[in-house]
């Protein structure tokens, strides 16, 4: 939920990549057999370091969660990074996880692209929904994940309908597309709404901000939102689905490493493993 990459060059300074060729991948424009033009091969600079960096969340409870009691990431993102690093690296799941060959680094929705591009990471998962712009400028992965976009508000705030954000403050992530998914929800909706916004730079910060009454309500993909859920508040209209979002393991553009990222996808995908995931971090 990020801004794309051209929006980056002019905050970062980063120079343009380019482009491979069209490819096979789901959600992917280039050709992940090929190498990028201006990088050797991905797989064997993470056979040669002997561990996959990664790129994920650290406060998305059930996805990518660093658990303070114990200084460890957790979640289903975490333990499918541990998947590709297992397929790359030729050894099993446990023995991956046991020798942790993942290097975690917490990224936010403005840093993850700059970190791929740059190569200072191997891979992104981190609830990255796929859309058409950023296939332009990444290899995405098959979807492992499609989740909706929720609206959090507090019971005692008496909002019972989406036509009561009108006037509302809404509190979103910075440089996500949920602002624009909202305001396309009210208008196929009919909903007469006029809500404004106000982004934080995480998730914790929006629910501070609710708590403290700062804002109305907190819009964020629905798994996320029920990290953030405690007894006094609630998803309003929880019938409207609305928002669809993909997540996929995004890789540099041309990669030979995004054919094995998705290829291992698709694996898990059929054999029943992220299902089983979903199911144990008990995801919406």
């Amino acid at each position: 939920m990020d801004m794309n990459r051209r929006q980056f060059i002019q905050v970062f300074g980063l120079a343009a990549l380019g482009i491979a060729g069209a490819g096979s991948l789901a959600g992917c424009g280039g050709n992940a057999g090929s190498g990028s033009s201006d990088t050797s091969s991905k797989l064997e600079a993470i056979k040669s370091r002997g561990k996959l960096k990664a790129g994920v969340k650290k406060d998305v409870i059930g996805y990518g969660y660093l658990n303070t009691a114990t200084n460890e990431y957790e979640g289903l993102e975490i333990d499918l990074c541990y998947q590709i690093a297992a397929a790359v690296l030729g050894v099993s799941y446990d023995e991956a996880k046991e020798q942790k060959l993942v290097e975690f680094t917490d990224v936010t929705p403005k840093t993850r692209g700059p970190l791929i591009d740059n190569d200072q990471l191997d891979i992104i998962c981190a609830t990255y929904t796929i859309t058409p712009v950023r296939q332009e400028d990444w290899d995405f992965s098959t979807p492992y994940r499609t989740d909706h976009v929720g609206i959090l508000v507090k019971k005692a705030a008496g909002m019972k309908s989406m036509a009561d954000l009108d006037g509302k403050v809404i509190g979103v992530s910075q440089g996500s597309t949920t602002k624009d998914l909202v305001g396309e929800m009210l208008k196929d909706q009919g909903v007469d709404a006029t809500p404004s916004f106000q982004e934080f730079p995480d998730y914790p910060s929006i629910k501070s901000a609710l708590d403290a009454g700062n804002i109305d309500a907190f819009a964020m993909d629905r798994s996320t939102l029920k990290g953030y859920t405690t007894g006094d508040c609630e998803l309003l209209q929880p019938e409207i689905e609305f928002g669809a979002q993909d997540y996929g393991i995004a890789t540099k553009k041309g990669s030979d490493l995004s054919k094995t990222v998705d290829d291992t996808v698709n694996e898990l995908l059929e054999n029943g493993w992220l299902d089983e995931e979903i199911k144990a971090w008990d995801l919406l």
